[in-house]
């Protein structure tokens, strides 16, 4: 079946650095033709990042001033505004530009959101859709054809929309760790949409995942496969923890928190642990006692989205039902500020979705 574009459509666009208000919502921005070797979607469901709001706040720094207004790329900045965000995106094509084979027209897909900008492995030079170009919070989203994936599930396209962004991150923080079967790893907000997937990934390696999360989310945690749950603020975390591993050494730590608690988590480490991280939700400037990392034998990663190798991995688990979707909230696109609004208040599980009006 034909689908007749429009030249115009409703998108939210990010002008600037800021608060909310850098969130404008708009009815007549024109809709993107599919340049050569790419598709055009109709957006369906587009889920909700922390690096959303990050990256509208300018809150990740530079390396020599930890508190500078900057955005997600270190090194050659690639936002320019307005911008629309918006990285979890599922849609079905409508228009495909030259050189894509037209039988693809009306294919529902999931988008793999990163700019590998290379052909090999390498994540040196990584950017991703809802930065250096646009992305999913719009009625239409063009893109490169290759990162345009059916999967074979019978999921909804506001289930398919929860997992890219935050379970692609959680499947190559626990790569670059080398979690094992029988291992038991340590996942700090584990409530969250990177933090829930994590523990769910680390099920699909036949890894032993424990949780640390905020009052009244153990029972949710405990739904999607934690072995057990550690309630954060609750007493001392290092005992907190050795009691719900039955004094199981912990070989991984995933770490989504940082802030006061990065200490702990090293402490809690056995010798020849590893320590990984993809986020900083309670403080980005940690301390770091080089004793304990050098006299433990530690390894600490720096990790960030993901290869093609762990998005392929990321399609076949959810073919195969190993992970499954946690839908939070579902929202209008016109209703963004509130969606936004509700997710920096993080009183829920999973992930939250927009989709258009």
């Amino acid at each position: 079946m034909m689908h007749s574009v429009p030249k115009t459509m409703t998108a939210v666009l990010l002008t600037g650095h800021g608060g909310l208000e850098k969130l404008v919502y708009s009815r007549d921005v024109p809709v993107p033709a599919p340049a050569a070797g790419e598709v055009l979607i109709k957006v369906t469901a587009c889920g909700m990042n922390n690096t959303d709001v990050w990256v509208r706040e300018g809150a990740y720094g530079t390396e020599d001033d930890p508190s500078a207004v900057s955005t997600w790329r270190r090194h050659g900045n690639t936002l320019t505004f307005p911008r629309i965000q918006g990285t979890d995106t599922v849609g079905h094509i409508v228009a495909v530009g030259e050189g894509v084979d037209r039988a693809r027209t009306g294919e529902r897909v999931m988008v793999d959101f990163s700019i590998y900008n290379r052909d090999d492995d390498s994540l040196a030079d990584i950017d991703y859709m809802g930065h250096g170009r646009d992305g999913g919070y719009a009625e239409y989203m063009a893109l490169p054809a290759e990162n345009a994936h059916v999967v074979a599930t019978d999921l909804t396209d506001v289930e398919l929309a929860t997992f890219c962004c935050a379970y692609l991150t959680g499947e190559r923080m626990l790569e670059r760790a080398r979690l094992a079967a029988g291992e038991t790893v340590l996942v700090t907000g584990a409530s969250g949409g990177v933090g829930s997937a994590i523990v769910q990934l680390a099920r699909a390696r036949g890894a032993v995942p424990i949780a640390v999360a905020g009052p009244g989310k153990e029972a949710a945690m405990l739904e999607i496969g934690a072995e057990a749950v550690v309630t954060r603020g609750q007493g001392d975390l290092t005992e907190g923890v050795e009691a719900a591993s039955g004094g199981r050494p912990i070989d991984v730590v995933a770490d989504l928190v940082g802030g006061p608690l990065f200490n702990d988590l090293l402490k809690i480490l056995r010798p020849e642990g590893r320590y990984t991280t993809a986020g900083a939700i309670a403080g980005p400037v940690v301390q770091l006692d080089l004793r304990t990392m050098y006299l433990k034998q530690l390894e600490l990663h720096g990790s960030s989205q993901g290869s093609r190798a762990d998005f392929r991995r990321l399609v076949r688990y959810i073919e195969e039902k190993k992970i499954r979707p946690l839908v939070g909230g579902i929202y209008p696109l016109s209703e963004f500020h509130r969606a936004q609004t509700d997710f920096m208040a993080k009183n829920f599980v999973g992930k939250l979705v927009v989709v258009p009006d």
